[in-house]
């Protein structure tokens, strides 16, 4: 009985394809992770950027003439002056929201205007009402009469995902918080092309609940990180192994 053997040559040349089919393969992937990891600093960056902006004392808001030029506002901690408009709001529907002491619960957001001292409107996200409360008497009652003072963080318009359903302004159902759509439902004039969600505040029946703010930032780069080496070792791992075996004459 013989056995086949392949020369040294033979076998040395006979990995040369899966090296040349590994190797970008590698580099892509040690790519990715590299990558990852330079946006978990960026991500990091924001992160901390917000919470300054978040427990920083409040500064005036911007005159409107000069709104149209405003960028890298989000979360920026405004104090606003003016006046509610009476039974005038945007309801936002949430899957879930928490009121103080309750269980999660779909509901809204109830987006009122504010009539600032130069005519102009701000939309105000007042807070959290839950679906089963939305038409409660005591809750219709609670916008404050009269000129206010108020503090809160300005927000962007939300961006929608391929799942959002529709606003439908002729209904009164919104699912985004779009400032520009909401104010052009509600006939509102000079409306800033923002939000202000407004700090937790106290009213007579508890709704809607103030400080709506959701601090939902996703961090997950460093777990991606680890995937891409991960699988970098792995391939490294399989290729050392084949090429033992061929080395050896396996």
């Amino acid at each position: 009985m013989s056995i086949d053997v392949q020369p040294a040559p033979e076998r040395r040349r006979s990995i040369i394809a899966p090296f040349l089919f590994a190797a970008p393969v590698l580099a892509v992937l040690l790519g990715l992770g590299v990558w990852q990891i330079e946006r978990l600093a960026w991500k990091e960056g924001v992160i901390a950027e917000i919470a300054a902006r978040v427990h920083a004392p409040p500064i005036p808001l911007a005159p409107s003439a000069q709104w149209a030029t405003l960028a890298d506002y989000d979360y920026t901690r405004v104090g606003v002056n003016g006046r509610f408009e009476p039974r005038v709001e945007a309801l936002i529907f949430r899957g879930s929201g928490k009121i103080e002491g309750a269980l999660e619960q779909p509901g809204y957001w109830v987006m009122a205007p504010l009539r600032l001292p130069d005519g102009a409107t701000l939309l105000v996200n007042r807070g959290f009402v839950a679906a089963s409360r939305k038409d409660d008497p005591t809750r219709l009652e609670s916008l404050p009469r009269g000129e206010v003072a108020l503090t809160g963080l300005l927000r962007e318009p939300e961006t929608r995902n391929p799942f959002t359903p529709a606003d439908d302004p002729a209904r009164g159902a919104w699912y985004t918080r779009d400032p520009a759509a909401i104010a052009a439902a509600l006939h509102l004039e000079r409306a800033a092309p923002f939000s202000l969600d407004e700090d937790p505040h106290p009213a007579p029946s508890g709704l809607p609940s103030g400080g709506a703010t959701v601090f939902d930032i996703p961090n997950n780069h460093l777990s991606y990180a680890v995937t891409w080496f991960g699988l970098a070792a792995t391939l490294i791992g399989v290729l050392g192994a084949f090429t033992w075996r061929r080395l050896r004459g396996g």
